[in-house]
């Protein structure tokens, strides 16, 4: 059967301004702060962070955002220099050093990671006598994860001369060993990619107010259309591949439209080809007036991808026609090893849907007001799945805010985890009484880092706040 064209994922993955996901890259405040964020988020803020902090009083009556945007790529293995030129150079010509060297880069649970958020609209409204604080948004994620094992950068890097396919499929007429399963030859390879659009709302309310001691519960729902997925991967001897692409992606399906199977969509380019339902619960607590505690449960939920659906089940390594690479377009030769209509190691078939988790998360958060100028806090969040958009494992970051100036808010902390290594981050905001502006990086090592290169930015300069305290 004619194999599909899965992923487009290089248009995404070689934005040059453009994973798992990580957390609120579009709340340029969080961003500054590494990450750290379950002490801090007020107003629609809160959102998909823990809604019970909407339950919070002196919050502003009326907050709202237009067009904060976050940005994030990084490898754990690349050099900086195989990084920049994998991103900027994909043209130029590789030499064998090279691509020796980077078949090595390219074997590690990280070797690439994307993400990018941007909230459109975010709106949050403080409800009269006591009745808590409504919240509203719309957010677009997307997310990409690359990690190789070390037969499968062999093959990218090498295509059928590879030295992980030779025993099977000799390029010299030597005898062959029977094939592997394929989840045995790409056991630890995962290719993701998650794309959704999410519709929120939340609430939080004060449930208890005593003195020296405050608890908050919050809950909120979103709706979510799926712009695209794809899910490949092969761990302990299991193989799980899919795909649900909108048009945007211009997959080419060949000879699957034609099947029964087969809900082709072909409209708009935006058209969902999936939908689903999410929900976060949590709780805040107060307690004297300089300590805070905050936990919550977010995106619990199912997508059911239900247009363009197709999947592959574990079967026998089949050679490939694929040459290697030549260039540093390496992100291109994995769409070319791993889906293409030419002969490789995947054949795909129609399905009518495929449901999946959403990328469930536990978030635990301390926050310390030490004063009007200077705040802290310390979070902790872990996936509770593997699903493609999740976490690729537990984050940890301490942030800090410092106001020196009532118009000058100053951002740093450290954090780890997440697919990610150790970052420094650095926000500087703008603050009047009703308008806030500012640019963060999630690390500003990163940007020099030769073993582990990580790029960051987020931005907005459109968030408002009426009548509440600066």
């Amino acid at each position: 059967m004619k194999t599909l064209r899965l992923l487009h994922l290089a248009a995404l993955l070689a934005l040059p301004a453009a994973v798992r996901a990580q957390n609120e890259l579009s709340n340029f405040s969080a961003t500054g702060r590494g990450g750290v964020v379950n002490s801090f988020a007020e107003g629609y803020q809160a959102i998909g962070v823990n809604p019970a902090n909407l339950g919070r009083n002196g919050q502003a009556k009326v907050s709202f955002t237009i067009g904060e945007v976050g940005v994030g790529v990084a490898s754990r293995s690349l050099s900086k220099s195989f990084f920049e030129r994998i991103i900027f150079e994909r043209t130029e010509s590789i030499t064998p050093a090279d691509k020796a060297a980077l078949q090595n880069g390219l074997a590690d649970d990280d070797a690439f990671n994307l993400n990018v958020d941007a909230t459109t609209l975010g709106l949050a409204v403080s409800l009269p006598n006591g009745l808590g604080s409504i919240a509203v948004s719309n957010r677009q994620r997307i997310s990409a994860h690359l990690a190789l094992n070390r037969n499968a950068a062999d093959v990218v890097v090498n295509g059928k001369s590879a030295a992980s396919l030779q025993p099977y499929y000799p390029t010299t007429g030597a005898a062959a060993l029977p094939p592997p399963p394929l989840s045995e030859f790409l056991d630890g390879t995962a290719i993701q990619m998650a794309w959704t659009s999410e519709y929120n709302i939340a609430y939080g309310l004060r449930v208890l107010d005593k003195p020296g001691f405050k608890l908050s519960a919050g809950v909120g729902y979103r709706y979510i259309h799926g712009i695209g997925i794809a899910d490949i991967r092969a761990e302990g001897r299991e193989l799980t591949a899919y795909s649900s692409l909108a048009p945007v992606f211009s997959a080419d399906y060949g000879a699957l439209v034609n099947s029964p199977d087969f809900n082709y969509k072909n409209g708009s380019v935006l058209s969902p080809v999936g939908s689903g339902h999410g929900a976060d619960l949590g709780l805040s607590a107060e307690i004297g007036k300089f300590l805070q505690l905050s936990a919550s449960l977010t995106d619990v939920g199912t997508m059911t991808w239900t247009s363009n659906v197709v999947t592959a089940t574990n079967q026998q390594l089949q050679p490939t026609s694929a040459t290697g690479i030549d260039t540093y377009d390496v992100l291109k030769e994995v769409l070319k090893q791993f889906d293409t209509d030419e002969q490789n190691i995947f054949e795909y078939q129609a399905q009518q849907k495929r449901s999946a988790s959403l990328p469930a998360k536990l978030r635990l958060g301390v926050g310390f007001r030490l004063s009007s100028l200077f705040e802290a806090g310390v979070d902790f969040t872990a996936p509770l799945n593997k699903v493609s958009g999740n976490l690729t494992a537990p984050f940890v970051g301490l942030g800090l805010d410092f106001k020196p100036t009532g118009w000058l808010r100053l951002s740093t902390g450290v954090s780890g985890g997440a697919g990610y290594g150790t970052g420094v981050p650095l926000g500087i905001t703008l603050v009047t009484p009703i308008w806030e502006a500012g640019i963060s990086s999630r690390d500003v090592t990163g940007y020099f880092s030769e073993k582990a290169p990580y790029y960051s930015l987020g931005l907005g300069f459109l968030r408002f706040k009426i009548g509440g305290q600066n």
